[in-house]
């Protein structure tokens, strides 16, 4: 029955960082007893994906990246030369959860303060003074956790109730061509050359690891994921006609579905219990876009517990980055504007650099200001003024939608 000070619920990106930032004391710095559950082999446990976020120069996990980039190219709906900017001093950066598992993993070996425990959490019970986890491992033998403060990052089983919801749904091929075609120092972030659904938006991603290796995605914003055969259409679609490849192998898949909402996320369902990452509102709703607001939430948590501090993870985002992103939510959702026109507009009149950092929340409010003069100014008022007015429902996820001539 482990007894900690802090016991952390899930190994995705949020567990394991909160865990890897607990574990990298200072010297003289309080140590804090940790206990990090991690779901055994199965359905529970994340898959393999990607995830990159931009940051100035080094970060703390560089050792485990796949590629960084300066450079960043959009292509508009329309065709013609793409929008490309150098996002100095910023860098794009790739990151594989396998190898960032493994960088973290390698840390925690070396640490007395964090302990791995590979069991199914079933409660987590928790009031003023602390929390029992109670799990069980994968050959069925129950285990008790109790500690002074508990940090939750498995996905939740619903999302809240919101005005507006979208899903950013993807499925990506790493490739390795036949002929050296792919352009290293750059990455296309979007590329609506794509046909586009009737609501929402299509794109194209490529991240390009070298002259002939990259991860090329079909990424939608919409109300319904698509049947898996229709993806692959697209993919083939868009690295055939529009990238033009040429011959390709495909060494490997991933597939992901992202909510998009303005949805309240209550980051203390209990006293001691903390809700963390994407289930405690890290993902923006705008983009997507996870990692870079797990690092802040799990860095302040951190410092917190060292300080003696009550630990109450801080809103991912600003309030004033949350309204912005209900309004565009809003006006995708309802059709007012031409997603894959607002998306390329931004970025042809808005410096990367500025958009990206305004995308991370990181911008002020002149910055800001002179972005939403950039987008269609009066769909997105009529969307500000009817948000008040609009109930938060639960939201129903459809079934998948059947593809039509706009998306196959």
């Amino acid at each position: 029955m482990p007894h900690a000070e802090v016991a952390v619920l899930g190994a995705g990106a949020a567990g394991l960082s909160l865990a890897h930032r607990l574990a990298r004391s200072a010297p003289g710095a309080r140590r804090i007893s940790t206990v990090l559950v991690d779901a055994p082999p199965g359905p529970l446990r994340p898959p393999s994906r990607t995830w990159c976020h931009w940051e100035r120069g080094p970060g703390p996990y560089d050792a485990a990246l796949t590629a960084e980039w300066r450079r960043l190219r959009v292509h508009g709906p329309g065709g013609g030369p793409p929008v490309e900017d150098d996002i100095a001093p910023l860098r794009y950066k790739m990151l594989r959860s396998d190898d960032f598992e493994h960088l973290v993993a390698r840390d925690l070996a070396h640490c007395d303060d964090v302990r791995r425990l590979e069991a199914t959490v079933e409660s987590v019970v928790g009031d003023a003074d602390g929390a029992e986890v109670r799990a069980r491992t994968a050959e069925g033998r129950p285990v008790t956790v109790h500690a002074r403060w508990v940090f939750d990052s498995r996905p939740l089983t619903r999302l809240p109730a919101a005005r507006t919801t979208l899903l950013q749904h993807f499925h990506g091929w790493f490739v390795r061509t036949r002929r050296p075609v792919l352009d290293p120092d750059a990455v296309v972030l979007m590329d609506f050359r794509v046909p586009q659904p009737p609501r929402g938006l299509a794109f194209g991603y490529l991240l390009p690891t070298g002259r002939q290796e990259a991860l090329v995605e079909y990424t939608e914003f919409s109300d319904a994921v698509l049947p898996r055969a229709a993806y692959e259409r697209a993919l083939h679609g868009y690295t055939r006609d529009v990238l033009r490849l040429g011959e390709l192998e495909v060494t490997a898949t991933e597939t992901g579905v992202i909510p998009m909402t303005d949805a309240r996320f209550p980051r203390r369902p209990a006293p001691s219990v903390f809700r963390i990452g994407a289930a405690g509102g890290a993902t923006r709703p705008s983009t997507g876009y996870t990692f870079s607001a797990v690092q802040r939430q799990t860095r302040a948590v951190a410092d917190a517990l060292r300080d003696g501090r009550r630990p109450l993870p801080p809103p991912a985002h600003s309030a004033r980055s949350r309204a912005m992103d209900a309004v565009m939510l809003r006006a995708l959702a309802s059709g007012r504007v031409d997603g894959a026109a607002f998306f390329a507009r931004l970025f042809t009149r808005v410096p990367m650099e500025r958009l990206l950092r305004f995308l991370d929340g990181g911008t002020r409010l002149h910055e800001d200001l002179a972005v939403g003069i950039r987008t269609p100014v009066l769909p997105m008022l009529r969307c500000a003024a009817e948000l008040p007015w609009l109930a938060r429902t639960p939201h129903r996820a459809p079934a998948p939608r059947t593809p039509t001539e706009e998306t196959a």
